[in-house]
């Protein structure tokens, strides 16, 4: 007699191989990596090894859609690969840039995208307003990194004309683009909204907040 698996974990296995399609078996090798690696390194918590699909992979990966196709794309504050690693598995046709200061954090993501093979990921240590001037993304994202009336400082001037920056948020979301809304227009945004990304995928669905630069003239 077989032991099939529950229902319900085929259904949530379905979920992760729709999202990830033919690059699936490297998302559960990054996951792995995260359980391990991830977690003796101070990476990843001890309560988040049990949630990591459903919390952080699937949670990075259904904001995929949003991406332009072929885009640049800036994970800041990319600490152990959350969402930019997860992004460039969903999506090869993205170049991404894995932003991350600390050498800890920095060395393992160079291991992830060796042992994974990730053509067209880089990781380049530096925190991202050292960067100002110097590198610009179609698409600039960050994840659980500051509170979004400091984060437009230190990433808005790395999106590129026309681009976007995509800021995963929680519950607070729309409370804290009200308190930045009035600094926005200066730092060269033209439009900026919350939306509810993954519905169907994760639950709660994932809140980001999605701002705008001015393209050229």
């Amino acid at each position: 007699m077989t032991n099939a698996a529950p229902p319900e974990d085929v259904s949530r296995e379905t979920i992760r191989r729709s999202v990830f399609g033919d690059r699936y078996d490297l998302a559960v090798a990054y996951a792995e990596m995260l359980r391990t690696d991830g977690l003796t390194r101070g990476l990843i918590g001890p309560r988040e090894t049990a949630r990591i699909w459903d919390r952080h992979l699937l949670n990075c990966a259904v904001v995929a859609p949003a991406i332009p196709t072929g885009a640049s794309l800036l994970d800041v504050g990319s600490g152990a690969g959350l969402p930019g690693v997860v992004l460039a598995l969903a999506r090869p046709d993205l170049t991404v840039v894995l932003v991350e200061p600390l050498l800890r954090r920095a060395t393992f993501l160079v291991e992830v995208v060796s042992r994974l093979g990730l053509a067209g990921v880089t990781v380049t240590r530096s925190r991202a307003e050292d960067l100002h001037g110097r590198l610009h993304g179609d698409v600039v994202i960050a994840r659980a990194v500051a509170p979004l009336d400091r984060l437009v400082h230190w990433c808005l001037p790395l999106v590129g004309r026309g681009g976007e920056l995509l800021a995963l948020k929680g519950a607070r979301a729309e409370e804290e683009l009200a308190v930045t809304a009035g600094i926005l227009a200066g730092l060269g945004a033209v439009s900026w909204s919350v939306e509810l990304l993954g519905e169907g995928v994760v639950d709660p669905p994932v809140r980001v907040v999605r701002i705008r630069r001015a393209g050229v003239g």
